[in-house]
């Protein structure tokens, strides 16, 4: 019998970052986000999302990151969304605040 683990929210007030293992690769429609663990091959299909994760490190929480993207309180819900997605596929951890 197999676990699985089901990833951790990604709350504003959470503290994430990139993954170690993950290189981003800008291009025109956001960025390539290529795992060298996994070697899985994914798409940031926004300028916009790429910013906002590479804010992340550099800031205490989600939150601050959507705010130093810019990213406004109607949008947020689409990038935790995202951010989400981005967490279940291990292209981004969550960090000690």
């Amino acid at each position: 019998m197999s676990m699985l683990t089901t990833p951790l929210a990604v709350r504003e007030e959470g503290a994430w970052q990139l993954s170690g293992s993950v290189e981003l690769r800008p291009e025109p429609f956001g960025a390539l986000a290529y795992d060298f663990h996994t070697r899985r091959l994914s798409f940031l299909k926004s300028p916009a999302l790429v910013a906002v994760v590479h804010a992340l490190s550099g800031c205490p929480s989600v939150g601050a990151a959507l705010d130093a993207a810019s990213v406004t309180d109607a949008e947020r819900p689409t990038y935790l969304a995202a951010l989400q997605s981005l967490a279940a596929g291990g292209l981004i951890q969550e960090r000690a605040a």
